[in-house]
C-alpha cells in the first residue's frame, strides 16, 4: 500500500505546531486534518478511520492520555504522542494507555515523518494482507493462536484485542519461538528504527502485551519471557 494519501489527524493546541506539521506532511502526500483540543480530537478520531494520529499530550479539556485511553476502548488507530522535554513518566504512561510511539518537543519535522512512515509501513504490511493467504500463515501453540491473514490473536479460545504494534511485536516473537531478541533488535525489526528510538518503547509494549494476554490466559502471557541482560523471547513449553 502506498503511504501517499493516508489520512492523518494532527492534534495540538498550538496553531504554529499544527501548521508546521501540516506543511511537512502534506509535502509527503498525506491528507491532514486538525484538532486543537481533546474533545474535538476524540470526536473526530471515533467518527473517522484515520491511518494515524499525532497527539499532543498536554491539551485543554481532556488531555492526550485520556484521549488515547478512550480511543483504545474501540479503535486500534496508531498514535504518536507529542510530549514536552523532561516528561519521561508521562511518556511511559502514554505507552501504557496505548500510544505506539512518542516524539519529544522541540522536535525535528524529519523525525516525525520518519516515525510516521515506520508505523504506516509496518501497519499496512499486516492490516492489508490478502484474504487468499493459506492457513499455513497461522501460528498455533497450545494456549496461543495467531491468525496472520485475519490479524487475529486468541488465547485459550478467547480473542485478545491488540493494537497494531502489539500485534506486530507478538507475531515477530512467535515467528521464531525460543529465539532471544535484544531490545535493539526489536526496535530495528518491529519499529524499523535504525537510529531513533528509546529502548523503553520495547519494555512498555511487552508489559502491555503480557497484561492483555494475562486477562484471558496466564499460560499465554507467561510465554513472553524476559532474558535478563539480553532481551525477550517467546518460549514454548517442551
Amino acid at each position: 500500500m502506498n503511504e501517499a494519501g493516508n489520512r492523518i489527524l494532527v492534534v495540538d493546541d498550538e496553531e504554529r505546531i499544527r501548521r508546521l506539521l501540516r506543511m511537512y506532511l502534506e509535502k509527503e502526500g498525506y491528507v491532514i486534518e486538525e484538532a486543537e483540543d481533546g474533545e474535538s480530537a476524540l470526536r473526530k478520531a471515533l467518527q473517522t478511520d484515520y491511518d494515524l494520529i499525532v497527539l499532543d499530550l498536554m491539551l485543554p479539556g481532556i488531555d492526550g492520555m485520556e484521549v488515547c485511553t478512550r480511543l483504545r476502548q474501540s479503535k486500534a488507530t496508531p498514535v504518536i504522542m507529542l510530549t514536552a522535554k523532561g516528561e519521561e513518566v508521562n511518556r511511559v504512561q502514554g505507552f501504557e494507555v496505548g500510544a505506539d510511539d512518542y516524539v519529544v518537543k522541540p522536535f525535528s519535522p524529519r523525525e516525525v515523518i520518519f516515525r510516521i512512515k515506520a508505523i504506516l509501513r509496518r501497519s499496512s504490511a499486516t492490516a492489508f494482507l490478502s484474504k487468499e493467504l493459506a492457513t499455513s500463515n497461522n501460528i498455533v501453540f497450545p494456549h496461543l493462536v495467531i491468525e496472520h491473514d485475519a490479524h487475529r490473536v486468541t488465547a485459550d479460545g478467547q480473542e485478545v484485542n491488540l493494537t497494531p504494534k502489539e500485534y506486530e511485536l507478538l507475531h515477530f516473537l512467535a515467528s521464531s519461538p525460543d529465539k532471544v531478541y535484544s531490545r535493539e533488535e526489536l526496535l530495528k525489526d518491529v519499529w524499523n528504527y535504525d537510529f531513533f528510538g528509546d529502548l523503553r518503547t520495547v519494555d512498555t509494549h511487552v508489559k502491555r502485551l503480557r497484561e492483555k494476554l494475562n486477562r484471558v490466559s496466564v499460560e499465554a502471557a507467561s510465554m513472553i519471557t524476559t532474558v535478563w541482560g539480553v532481551g525477550y523471547k517467546l518460549e514454548v513449553a517442551k
